[in-house]
C-alpha cells in the first residue's frame, strides 16, 4: 500500500525536468558577421589610379591603360570622373584624407614631448610598408607642382598647423631646439620621405626590403631627428 501512495504521487526530478532543460539549453547560434561591401567602381578606379600615379608618374598613365587594367571601358572611368585631371584631383583629396587618418590616429595615441615625433616618424614607416603608394603619390605631387601641389597642402594644412603649434610649444617649453616650426617640418618630412624612397628604389631594383632593413631605416631617422630636435635633460633650462 505504501507503495502504491508513494508511486501516485508526482516525482520532484519530472517536475523540474522542463525547468531544467530550459536553464540548460544552448544559446542560438550567433549570426555571421555581415561581410564587407565590395569596393565601388569609383573605389577601383582610384585605387588603380593611386597605384599608376605613384609608380609610373601622372604623365605616364593614361585612361586607356587604367581601363584595361581594370577590364572597364575608357567611357566607364569618363562616366565617374570626367578627365584624367579630375582622377588626379580624387586620388589626391582621398589620400590626403588616409594620411592624414593614420597620423591622427598615432598623435592622439602618443605623448608628449619626443614621444610624438617618434610616433609619426613609425607611422610613416608604417605606411611605407603596408600603403607605399600612399607616399609614392605625395612625391609625385610634389614634382608636379601647382595645382596638385597647392591641393594636396591645403587638404593637409589643419595637420602642418596642428604639428607646427605643437613643435612650438615644445621650443617654447624648453625641450627642443629653436628653428622655424614650418621649416623643421619641411626638413623632417624631406627626410622621412628620402628614406623611404630609398626602400622604394630597393623595390624598384627588385630587391624587396626585409622587415629588418625598416627597422634599421627608422632608427637611422629617429636618431637624427632626435639630435637634431631634442636638448638633453642636463642643458634645459628649469
Amino acid at each position: 500500500m505504501s507503495t502504491d501512495a508513494g508511486s501516485a504521487g508526482p516525482t520532484k526530478s519530472t517536475a523540474a525536468t522542463p525547468a531544467v532543460r530550459a536553464t540548460q539549453a544552448p544559446s542560438p547560434p550567433a549570426s555571421p558577421a555581415t561581410p564587407p561591401s565590395p569596393p565601388t567602381t569609383s573605389d577601383r578606379i582610384l585605387d588603380a589610379a593611386l597605384a599608376s600615379f605613384a609608380a609610373r608618374g601622372y604623365e605616364a598613365t593614361s585612361l586607356d591603360a587604367l581601363a584595361k587594367g581594370l577590364e572597364l571601358t575608357k567611357q566607364s572611368i569618363l562616366y565617374w570622373f570626367p578627365s584624367k585631371d579630375a582622377v588626379l584631383e580624387a586620388t589626391i583629396a582621398r589620400s590626403a584624407t588616409d594620411l592624414s587618418r593614420a597620423l591622427e590616429s598615432a598623435l592622439q595615441a602618443a605623448g608628449p614631448g619626443w614621444v610624438r615625433v617618434e610616433a609619426v616618424v613609425r607611422s610613416v614607416f608604417r605606411l611605407a610598408a603596408r600603403q607605399p603608394e600612399l607616399l609614392g603619390l605625395l612625391r609625385e605631387v610634389s614634382r608636379l607642382g601647382p595645382p596638385a601641389a597647392t591641393q594636396m597642402t591645403l587638404a593637409l594644412e589643419p595637420l602642418v598647423q596642428r604639428a607646427s603649434s605643437f613643435l612650438e610649444a615644445e621650443m617654447d617649453a624648453g625641450t627642443m631646439r629653436r628653428h622655424d616650426p614650418r621649416l623643421l617640418l619641411l626638413a623632417i618630412y624631406s627626410t622621412v620621405i628620402g628614406m623611404v624612397t630609398e626602400v622604394e628604389v630597393m623595390r624598384a631594383l627588385g630587391e624587396e626590403p626585409t622587415a629588418r632593413s625598416l627597422v634599421r631605416r627608422r632608427a637611422d631617422v629617429l636618431n637624427l631627428l632626435h639630435s637634431a630636435l631634442v636638448i638633453p635633460a642636463a642643458e634645459q633650462t628649469r
